[in-house]
C-alpha cells in the first residue's frame, strides 16, 4: 500500500516536470522564429513567401490589422490565419495551443505584435504540438513504470520479509512441540548477530535454565520423599509400640526414639522451607559487618566440646580481619557461616581454623578442620542435597544432609561461592562474599 501511494505520486510528479519541460521547449522554439519575422516586418525586408524558420518551424504568418494574410511561408501559405488571438499593445507576446477546424493536428503557437501601433500587424508562429504532448503516452509510459516499480517492490519486501520471519516461524514451532516432559529440545539458532538469531540464543538459554530447574526439582522431590520415608517409619514403628504396650516399662525409650525421630523430621521440614525461600524476595538484604556476624556465631557457639567417642575438646582459633561489610539476607549469612562451622566441628580432629581476609573486593572466610580430606572427585558432590561420604553413618545420629546445600544455595544467591579445597592436614572450605564500599546498614548497628 505504500509502495502503491509513493510510486503514484512520483509518477504524477514526473508527468507534471516532463509535460512542463516539454513545453517550455517547444514554445522556445517556436518563439525564436517568429520573434526573427516580426523583427523584419518592423523593418520592411519581409520575404514573401517567408522562409522556413530555425529548429523546424514551418508554419509563420503575417496578418494585418484586418485580419488578412498578407505573407506566409510554404506550409502556412493558402490557409486562414493560424489564430484569432491578436496580443494587446501592453502584452506584445503571447503562447497558446490552437486546433485548427481544418484539422491537421493541435498546434503550439506564438502570436507577436510587430508594433504598439493600432493597426500593427500579427506576426503567428507555429509547430504541431510533440507527440509526447499530443497523447497521454507519458501517462501511460509512467504508469507502467510505476505499476512495475510497485510489483517489483511487493515482491523484494515479501522474499525479505518472507526470509527473516521464516527462522521466528521455525523458533515458534519448535518451542510449541517443547513440551514439560521433554525439555531438552533446543529452537534452531541461526547464524549471524541479528534481532532474530538472538531471540533464538535468548530462548535456548531459558529453556537450558528451565530444564535444569526441572531437573533439580524432580531430583529435589525424589531426595526429600526417600529421606522423610526414614523418620516417619520409625516414627510410626515406636508410636505402635507405645499403642500395644501403654503400661509396659519400656515405653519410655521408645517415646524417647520417637521424640528423636520427630525432631529429625522437624529438622528436615524446616531446611526444606529454608531452602525454598533462599533467593526470593521474602527477606530484604542490607548491608552487615561480615566481620561481626563471624564473630557473633563464634562467640554464640563457645568452647568446642569433645566428640562423643571420647575426642579431646575441639580448638578454634579465629583470625578475622575488621571492618569488613557485606549486603545480604543476616538470617541467611548466619546459618551459611553457622554450617560450615557445624561441618568443621563434626569432622575436626582436634583443631578448626577460622581466616577472614578482604581480596579482590571480595570477603574470603577459610574455614579449615585438621579431619580427613574430601577426595577431590566428591568435592562437588557433597555440595548436593541428601548428600553424605560417611554412608556408614546412622542417619539417625547424623544431620539432614542439606547443610552445605544450604550455604551453596545460600552464597550463590549473594552473588559468592564456596569451593573445597586441602588443609595442611584436613580440608578448608572458602566462601567467598562481595563487599560493600559504603556500609550504611553496618554503621548504623555497629554490633553487627
Amino acid at each position: 500500500m505504500a509502495a502503491t501511494l509513493i510510486f503514484t505520486v512520483l509518477a504524477i510528479g514526473a508527468d507534471v516536470i516532463v509535460r512542463s519541460r516539454e513545453s517550455d521547449f517547444a514554445f522556445t522554439r517556436t518563439e525564436v522564429a517568429t520573434r526573427r519575422v516580426s523583427a523584419a516586418v518592423r523593418q520592411g525586408e519581409v520575404q514573401n513567401p517567408l522562409p522556413e524558420g530555425p529548429y523546424g518551424v514551418r508554419l509563420l504568418q503575417v496578418v494585418d490589422a484586418d485580419r488578412h494574410v498578407v505573407t506566409a511561408s510554404r506550409d502556412a501559405a493558402g490557409r486562414p490565419p493560424i489564430s484569432t488571438v491578436v496580443p494587446p499593445p501592453e502584452n506584445r507576446l503571447k503562447r497558446l495551443y490552437a486546433c485548427p477546424a481544418h484539422g491537421g493536428g493541435c498546434l503550439t503557437v506564438v502570436a507577436v505584435r510587430a508594433s504598439v501601433a493600432p493597426d500593427s500587424p500579427v506576426v503567428y508562429g507555429a509547430r504541431p504540438v510533440p507527440p509526447m504532448l499530443a497523447g497521454p503516452y507519458i501517462e501511460l509510459i509512467l504508469a507502467v513504470c510505476a505499476l512495475f516499480l510497485v510489483a517489483v517492490t511487493t515482491w523484494a519486501a515479501w522474499q525479505i520479509v518472507g526470509r527473516t520471519l521464516r527462522p521466528v516461524g521455525e523458533v515458534r514451532g519448535r518451542l510449541a512441540e517443547i513440551g514439560i516432559t521433554d525439555l531438552s529440545r533446543r529452537v534452531p539458532e541461526p547464524s549471524g548477530e541479528d534481532e532474530v538469531a538472538q531471540l533464538a540464543r535468548t530462548a535456548n538459554v531459558t529453556l537450558d535454565r528451565l530444564e535444569r530447574s526441572v531437573r533439580l526439582q524432580q531430583q529435589f522431590a525424589s531426595d526429600a520423599a526417600h529421606e522423610l520415608r526414614t523418620p516417619i517409619a520409625a516414627l510410626r514403628l515406636n508410636l505402635e509400640e507405645i499403642a500395644l504396650h501403654p503400661d509396659d516399662a519400656e515405653v519410655g525409650p521408645a517415646a524417647r526414639a520417637a521424640i528423636r525421630a520427630a525432631d529429625r523430621l522437624e529438622s528436615i521440614v524446616a531446611d526444606l522451607l529454608l531452602l525454598a525461600q533462599i533467593g526470593t524476595a521474602a527477606e530484604t538484604p542490607e548491608d552487615l559487618d561480615f566481620t561481626g556476624l563471624v564473630s557473633g556465631e563464634l562467640r554464640v557457639r563457645g568452647p568446642a566440646p569433645g566428640g562423643p567417642d571420647g575426642r579431646p575438646p575441639i580448638a578454634v582459633n579465629a583470625d578475622l580481619a575488621p571492618g569488613l561489610h557485606c549486603r545480604g539476607v543476616r538470617a541467611q549469612l548466619e546459618r551459611l557461616v553457622d554450617n560450615l562451622l557445624d561441618n568443621a566441628l563434626h569432622y575436626a580432629a582436634t583443631t578448626v581454623d577460622v581466616h577472614l581476609e578482604s581480596r579482590s573486593g571480595d570477603a574470603v572466610l577459610t574455614i579449615g578442620n585438621d579431619g580427613p580430606q574430601i577426595p577431590r572427585a566428591d568435592r562437588e558432590r557433597v555440595f548436593e542435597r541428601f548428600a553424605r561420604l560417611d554412608t556408614a553413618r546412622s542417619r539417625d545420629a547424623g544431620g539432614t544432609g542439606l547443610g552445605l546445600a544450604i550455604a551453596r544455595e545460600i552464597a550463590n544467591a549473594h552473588r559468592g561461592s564456596i569451593a573445597v579445597d586441602d588443609g595442611a592436614p584436613g580440608t578448608r572450605f572458602i566462601l567467598r562474599l562481595p563487599l560493600v564500599t559504603e556500609p550504611t546498614a553496618a554503621r548504623r548497628n555497629p554490633d553487627g
